[in-house]
């Protein structure tokens, strides 16, 4: 059917979080100016919105070819695939969930991990994937981040992790919880070999996830308007039954009281990456 014999405008379907991926659609409608902008051009400016800067979600896989340069992505950490420690079920087995957000997302798991370069620096990577259960964290999550950490500690090579994650996954309990002590860990052995980790927050970065690794970086970087912290502004206001300030758990709000260090565009990350690698005193 063509464009102009639509009644309504396509709707991209919203999701708990309020931002959504780049649909398939001819015309996408911007969740922050509610302009329609033609799918192809929003592609082609890497998700972000033409006229209002509204940043959009990107899948891995989209985002890893925009942060690194052409061809120097090398994946390690394929190999370890999820389990069902605890034989969980609730309407569904977990088994059967891992499987239909391996095919929703075509991805093995909620982070992808690798080699690369970012403007000739060599570079640890991390990108979650937040079609794979909401980038929830599980213990494959934590030993793929763990085992690149210490490929870093070993190689002298800067770690970067692009978060984007509702937190911990409820159905490997226990084991998805400690994983934020091991990463975090990791960490703090990279630290002590004096390697660089610059930590990316996008949208959302919450849970478990905002509470460990996250916000250990040496440098902490977010995308603007990326909702940032444990609980959701809904879930707090009911706690405490209070109204929040305006912005509150975004990524400005966060810059403001000294949470993040920088806010950055999508478009200019990989030069603005570069640059504070270069002030650590790493070549290219």
């Amino acid at each position: 059917m063509s464009w102009f014999s639509r009644q309504k405008a396509p709707k991209p379907k919203l999701e708990d979080t309020s931002r959504v991926e780049i649909p398939e659609d001819t015309w996408t409608k911007c969740s922050g100016c509610s302009s329609l902008v033609y799918t192809k051009e929003l592609r082609k400016n890497f998700g972000v919105c033409p006229q209002c800067d509204y940043h959009f979600r990107l899948k891995a896989q989209e985002r890893i070819p925009i942060l690194v340069d052409r061809h120097s992505f090398q994946e390690i950490g394929a190999d370890i695939k999820p389990t069902d420690p605890l034989g969980f079920k609730d309407q569904k087995k977990y088994k059967d969930r891992l499987k239909a957000a391996e095919k929703k997302s075509n991805s093995s798991e909620a982070v992808i991990t690798g080699r690369a370069k970012i403007n000739k620096f060599p570079v640890l990577l991390g990108v979650f994937e937040f079609a794979f259960m909401g980038g929830s964290m599980g213990s494959v999550v934590g030993e793929r981040l763990a085992q690149m950490i210490e490929v870093g500690i070993e190689e002298k090579t800067p770690v970067i992790i692009v978060s984007a994650s509702g937190g911990a996954r409820m159905q490997e309990g226990i084991f998805s919880l400690m994983q934020m002590a091991k990463v975090s860990a990791a960490l703090g052995k990279l630290g002590q070999a004096r390697v660089p980790y610059i930590s990316v927050l996008t949208h959302p970065t919450t849970g478990g996830v905002a509470a460990s690794f996250a916000m250990l970086g040496d440098v902490n970087l977010a995308e603007p308007g990326a909702l940032i912290g444990f609980a959701g502004p809904r879930v707090i206001e009911q706690t405490i039954r209070q109204k929040l300030p305006k912005g509150f758990q975004t990524s400005e709000f966060l810059l403001e009281h000294g949470m993040v260090d920088r806010i950055v565009h999508r478009l200019n990350l990989r030069e603005e990456i570069s640059l504070i690698l270069s002030n650590f005193g790493f070549g290219n």
